[in-house]
């Protein structure tokens, strides 16, 4: 059987598509959280420890931050490597997938750049419609 992902939609199995579409949309979640963006931006510049990572972000708690890096980890974004030293020492780095999407995440914050105006215009517009 072919590939599911490269079938043409009317002879995919039942059912499959609306798999495909919420395993994106899990994805998508993922990529597109605002933590997982800062943190891709700053891991952009090379490995990082946690606290470091917390003082670049900022206004992350260090719960969320955590909670971040673990996804990331799980989905095999970042990697988390622990050196045996006193103190021991953890550093984060992206990984090869990672390090793939600083260019998508680029264009989507440049896109967001320069439709802000409109966009807030139109929000605007469509808020006072609605009074």
């Amino acid at each position: 059987m072919k590939n599911a992902a490269v079938m043409h939609p009317k002879d995919r199995p039942e059912g499959s598509e609306h798999n495909e579409c919420r395993a994106l949309g899990q994805i998508l979640d993922r990529v597109g959280d605002k933590w997982t963006i800062m943190v891709v931006g700053v891991l952009s510049r090379g490995p990082f420890r946690f606290n470091q990572l917390m003082r670049e972000i900022g206004g992350v708690s260090h719960r969320m931050l955590t909670l971040t890096l673990r996804s990331l980890e799980r989905d095999g974004l970042v990697s988390r490597t622990a050196y045996a030293t006193i103190p021991p020492k953890v550093e984060y780095a992206l990984t090869d997938a990672g390090r793939s999407l600083i260019e998508p995440l680029r264009i989507l914050s440049n896109w967001a750049i320069e439709f802000r105006p409109v966009i807030e215009k139109a929000r605007a517009e469509f808020d006072s419609r609605q009074v």
